[in-house]
């Protein structure tokens, strides 16, 4: 059986991806890694933040929907993200640059086991930042030396996700049962789950809630991507999502990475995405981000394309 080697992305959604731009380069200091579209919907933009590359494991990516609404917060839902720092001192430096960029965060404290500092951005996607506590990263994980944020405090990548939902169990067998994720605690209304023993950049924190489902909006998670290897790997997992009984996409070619999509029995959808191809497909590493990239089954309509889209640089 093939093992899941930790996150591959999240993608949440936004009602202004110049907002978005601003908080996640300048605020967060993530580099802009890919400029693109949603290739289901081509009129709205999908960006993606990450490091260097854009690593597997880095990357928070977005879908700019102008007409969204609020978000309106329930149960099952993925509900938090969490972003790994090198260390406390981290947090205290974070702390205070949220204060003078007045961004919105909570004091210091713990979540799921490690130093965390809770945090929000302009649209009001729950985050927090975690302690890595010098514990090992993927080694492929490259930081970008032009961020704005000191070099020893920078985001390493995505560490411990939190989804919250109706059915506690429903979900502790799709992850444990099928994906292979090892229950590490457990209390009355919580589970912690791990792909990789002891790493947060795999790490799932279950949380049961009863009332009513999400009602997405700006600032809502849309879903949780997790890493697998390659298209050998994707196709053994299509098998497993399958043989479940879930509906999936089947595989679906997205250029930069393959990938296929199911919902679980309470309506969670994941994605399952291999490493590669990646973002330099198409591009130089120099010049990530820096442009609109059409993947090619899009760029015979990249005129009418752009001349839909809003400039947000």
């Amino acid at each position: 059986m093939y093992k899941i080697p930790g996150h591959h992305h999240i993608s949440m959604i936004t009602k202004n991806a110049q907002m978005n731009n601003r908080f996640y380069q300048n605020v967060l200091g993530l580099r802009r890694v890919k400029k693109t579209v949603n290739q289901d919907d081509p009129s709205m933009y999908h960006l993606f933040y990450g490091d260097l590359t854009g690593s597997a494991g880095t990357e928070l990516t977005f879908f700019e929907m102008p007409i969204v609404g609020r978000t309106v917060r329930g149960t099952n839902a993925i509900t938090q993200i969490g972003l790994l720092v090198p260390s406390f001192e981290s947090l205290e430096y974070w702390k205070r640059r949220f204060e003078l960029l007045d961004v919105k965060h909570g004091e210091i404290t713990t979540y799921a086991g490690r130093d965390a500092l809770y945090f929000e951005d302009t649209e009001g996607l729950r985050m927090i930042l975690l302690n890595n506590n010098d514990a090992v990263t993927p080694e492929y994980w490259s930081a970008w030396e032009d961020s704005n944020v000191v070099q020893k405090h920078r985001i390493l990548g995505m560490g411990t996700v939190e989804i919250t939902v109706r059915y506690l169990e429903r979900t502790v067998r799709t992850l444990t049962d099928m994906l292979g994720y090892v229950e590490v605690t457990r209390s009355e209304n919580e589970a912690i789950f791990q792909s990789i023993a002891g790493r947060a950049f795999g790490e799932i924190v279950l949380k049961q809630q009863e009332g009513p489902s999400e009602k997405p909006g700006r600032g809502s998670i849309h879903h949780l991507a997790i890493r697998v290897k390659n298209m050998d790997e994707l196709r053994y997992w299509e098998e497993q999502v399958k043989d479940r009984g879930f509906h999936s996409s089947g595989v679906v070619d997205r250029y930069y990475f393959q990938s296929l999509y199911f919902r679980d029995r309470n309506g969670i959808l994941f994605e399952i995405a291999t490493d590669g191809p990646g973002f330099t497909a198409d591009s130089t590493v120099e010049a990530l981000g820096k442009n609109l990239d059409l993947p090619p089954f899009l760029e015979e309509k990249r005129a009418e394309i752009e001349a839909k889209l809003k400039p947000i640089d």
